[in-house]
């Protein structure tokens, strides 16, 4: 039998938690995590999806997959649709995933809707991203409790100048 020639897609030769694995390593990244050894990274990606640190390493490396429950959180933090996360990741094929209901579907990421907006412009996208970046952060921070209060909570106006 002939050697098999290396291709661009390897999918069948990884297990779906190699895949699953690298499929969140690279969302990761481009979400904004550095998880090279040391940074901190992988630590605000355990605290932000609810998992532990080391369930996070092995799920990164491609040992084993995450429990069900978690991989809609995931999807979100990382920004990937969950549909997304679990066709690329192996988790499910493209064919099982079309039976999924539309409600399995995360909220669009910022890049799919500067784009369903028609932003094109380098700069403007650069500018739009940044600073939904921030406001996710912002949020998150909120979340945690380590944020301040809301100061128009409590029924207080909000008075906007023209």
């Amino acid at each position: 039998m002939p050697a098999m020639q290396p291709t661009e897609d390897t999918a069948s030769e990884t297990t779906p938690a190699q895949r699953f694995g690298a499929v969140v390593h690279e969302a990761a990244r481009r979400a904004g995590y550095d998880l090279t050894p040391g940074s901190g990274g992988r630590l605000a990606l355990a605290r932000d999806t609810g998992m532990s640190a080391s369930a996070v390493g092995r799920m990164l490396r491609g040992e084993t997959l995450p429990r069900p429950s978690q991989f809609q959180r995931i999807a979100q933090v990382v920004h990937l649709d969950l549909h997304e996360l679990l066709v690329r990741g192996g988790v499910i094929s493209e064919e099982s995933a079309n039976d999924l209901p539309r409600g399995v579907r995360s909220p669009i990421t910022p890049e799919e809707a500067l784009d369903a907006w028609g932003v094109t412009h380098p700069m403007i996208r650069k500018f739009l991203l940044a600073s939904i970046a921030q406001a996710i952060g912002l949020q998150q921070e909120s979340e945690r409790g380590s944020f301040p209060p809301d100061e128009n909570r409590g029924g207080g106006a909000v008075h906007m100048q023209r």
